[in-house]
């Protein structure tokens, strides 16, 4: 069966990237979004559902199988899909594995609970072009690596 890639577009800087490569290595990519986040880039493939917290999160857990590649910032959701056989990547180029998403998951939840205490941190660091660089390195590694290349 064939990989598709998912991507979790709401908050994704990179689409165009992440499309030109996936349509390179022949590899269809489907770009999940809440309805607020409507596109008009009718190039790429687009679901769109209901605006719902986890609508997006869902969608994904539910189609992505085996040997698929999602892009996703969502540490939660990428524990769940590397522990499934799918290649997890975010869109700043960190490819999620099975062995480190224990650690990963509990710096999560300990910065939620000094949320919750009221302690907040700096918001994330903007988008840079050493980030994009990473990303395609890393994405296109992936796809070759699927493709047989």
């Amino acid at each position: 069966m064939r990989p598709i890639v998912f991507v979790d577009a709401d908050a994704c800087p990179i689409k165009d990237e992440i499309f030109s490569l996936a349509c390179k290595y022949n590899i269809p990519s489907v770009f999940v979004s809440s309805y607020n986040h409507f596109s008009p880039l009718q190039k790429m493939e687009w679901v769109y559902v209901d605006t719902e917290k986890e609508a997006v999160d869902l969608y994904i857990l539910n189609h992505a199988a085996k040997g698929d590649v999602v892009v996703t910032q969502d540490i939660g959701l990428a524990s769940m899909l590397v522990s499934r056989g799918v290649y997890v990547i975010s869109p700043r180029g960190k490819v999620y594995e099975d062995g480190g998403m224990d650690d990963l998951l509990y710096f999560r939840y300990l910065e939620a609970k000094q949320r919750r205490q009221g302690v907040y941190r700096k918001g994330m660091k903007r988008f840079s072009d050493q980030d994009r660089r990473a990303f395609l390195q890393n994405f296109e590694k992936i796809l070759s690596k699927l493709a047989g290349k």
